[in-house]
Formats: C-alpha cells, structure tokens, sequence
C-alpha cells in the first residue's frame, strides 16, 4: 500500500525536515505534494532526489489525498484542518490549535499510542509541542514503573523553536557584536546572541507563559492528569536542539540505576551517562538524531523517591517532524487508514 501525502508548511523548517525524514524512513508514498501560502508559490524543495514545486494551499484539492502533515501555524491550521479533515484526508497537526480539543488526539507514538483511534472524531491528531514531546518520552517508562507524583522542569529552547526567523536573527545578532554592528532585535523580547531569554510565548494571568502552560496540559492529557508538573522555559542562543533540567518526584522507590536500565529498553529514549568529562549529551550532540536522550540521572536526597535528569532533543525531529511522520506510520500500522487510491 501507498499514499498520497501533502506537507503544509513546506518551506518552513519542520516541513522540510518532514520531506526528509518521510524520505529517510521509506515512508510508503504514491505522491508527496508540497503546499504553502501563495507568496511561496513556485518555491522548489528536495525530498530525496527529487524537486518538488511549491503548491498554494487554498487551490489545493485534498479529496483524492490520504495524508495532510500541517505545519504551517495555528491560525491556518484552525481554518483548514476541519477543512480537509471533512474530505477525508487525515491531518496531522503540528500546531497547538487542536492539542487541547477534546475530540482530537494527542499523541506521541512511544507514550499513548492507543489513543490515535480517537481521530475519527474531526479527522485530526495532534503533534505535542516539541519541548512536551521528548519530555514525556522519557517519563513514560519511569511513569509505568514507579508512578509519577511532581515534575519540576526547567528549559533551554534552541532559537530554531521560533522558526527560521529566530535562527536569522541568533546569526545575524551574533556576527554583529562580532564586527561590532548595531544588534538589532525583531523576533524575541530581547537579544538572543550570548544571552538567555527566559520568555517563550505570551505571559498568562498567572505568570507563567503559555509555553510553560502548554507543558503542563499536553503532559496530563498524554500521560496521566494526576501529574503535577510545573515549568520555566527559556530561550537559549543555540540553533537546534532543546535541553531540560527535570527533577521528578515518585510514589514508589526507584534508584537511579533503575532508571537507567529501564530508559535503555524503552523506546525513543537512549541514555549517556557517563559520570566523566563529556560523559553526557548535549544539544550540538543530539541534532540531526532521531533519540530523545538522557543523561545526569541521579537521585534526590532532599525528597523521598527523587531523581534528576537532562534531557536533550533535536526539536525539528522528536519534537516536531519526526513525531508526525510516526503518527502517519502508526496509523498505517493499525490498519487505521486505507488509500483513496488503489495501486495499479
């Protein structure tokens, strides 16, 4: 079986990065087509050896198409996803516009699998936000073996969360205090080049910023909404790859060796820690790399069953591309899908 696929968003980072892993995993394609806004018409991308030209995506016909992977924003999403969904195209959403709908499953392969046969219900699932996603990857299998009570977790977000916009203006920031050039600032709140911002998204009534919010509800909604866990997220002058602090507080006892031997045999998850000079993972290490991985796992004395861990992912990949690409090959695994079109 093969299908038809359409990426919205083809231009931006994570639409790129999914033509390439749709490529590099063998995704079973008929067609791939390229969609974006009309100022990106006629724009030509690379999936494998092949060239694909840009389509716009309100003259776009989704009837005869299988699959849509949608990473073009939360406002486009809104408007098109029900959209397509009605004509029968499954959309797989990287946007936070439907992650908190109840009738839209959230899903990260490794963590919830069971919940994708939900999205019959709109035609929708939902990918995570990307600091969420490899979070509870590694939480899961610790999750099932000594329950989970509080996560305390502190970001260090690459500039390629933002967009392309955010890694232009880290290279642009950078080069200027370099030559010693003005240092202007138009995507974040203030300088990003050797600094850090602790500020991603808008600020709630409560004080926390929605990202941080975000972390919260996705995890409850995937994993366990007994979890208490709060967050502070912060903007970090690195290009890709997302870091979290995360200290973990659990019902039952659970050594850090434990943990260690049982994220080596979870999915998704793979452990460095070496209690040496370089012994662990760091953003640099982890891009272009499909693991979540942990390192730094010790115990906390000063709670009972604690342990803190750092966690590093390529945010374009888990934290994005790659958790769509195996959403669309889970439903294809579960028989969930069919192709409109039969091979010849």
């Amino acid at each position: 079986m093969s299908f038809k696929v359409a990426i919205v968003g083809a231009t931006g980072n994570v639409g790129r990065e999914m033509l390439n892993i749709l490529e590099e995993r063998g995704f079973p394609v008929s067609e791939v087509v390229a969609l974006a806004s009309r100022r990106s018409q006629g724009t030509e991308v690379s999936f494998g050896d092949r060239t694909l030209k840009v389509r716009t995506l309100d003259q776009y016909d989704f009837s005869d198409t299988d699959i849509c992977i949608m990473s073009a924003g939360g406002n486009v999403s809104k408007e098109w996803s029900p959209k397509i969904g009605k004509q029968g195209c499954v959309v797989i959403d990287n946007s936070s516009a439907f992650r908190y709908d109840q009738d839209v499953p959230l899903i990260v392969p490794e963590v919830n699998p069971d919940a994708i046969s939900q999205f019959t219900r709109k035609n929708i699932i939902a990918n995570p936000n990307c600091s969420t996603a490899q979070l509870v990857v590694a939480l899961k299998p610790l999750h099932d073996f000594a329950t989970i009570k509080r996560v305390v977790v502190a970001t260090y977000q690459s500039v390629s969360g933002a967009g392309k916009e955010g890694m232009d203006e880290l290279f642009t920031q950078t080069r200027a205090v370099f030559v010693a050039d003005q240092v202007d600032v138009k995507k974040f709140t203030k300088r990003i080049a050797f600094n850090v911002i602790p500020h991603i998204d808008v600020f709630l009534d409560d004080g926390f910023t929605k990202e941080e919010w975000k972390m919260v509800a996705e995890t409850k909604k995937m994993l366990d909404p007994k979890i208490k866990l709060t967050a502070t997220c912060v903007r970090v002058p690195v290009f890709i790859g997302h870091s979290e602090a995360v200290n973990i507080e659990f019902e039952k006892p659970i050594t850090a060796e434990e943990a260690r031997e049982i994220l080596r045999e979870a999915p998704g998850c793979q452990v460095l820690d070496k209690r040496e000079d370089g012994g662990y993972i760091t953003p640099l290490d982890s891009a272009g790399e499909d693991a979540t991985f942990i390192s730094r796992i010790r115990e906390d004395s000063t709670i009972d069953n604690g342990l803190s861990m750092w966690i590093v992912s390529d945010n374009l990949r888990k934290g994005a591309a790659l958790n769509a690409v195996q959403i669309a090959e889970l439903l294809i695994e579960r028989g969930l899908i069919q192709p409109k079109k039969k091979a010849a």
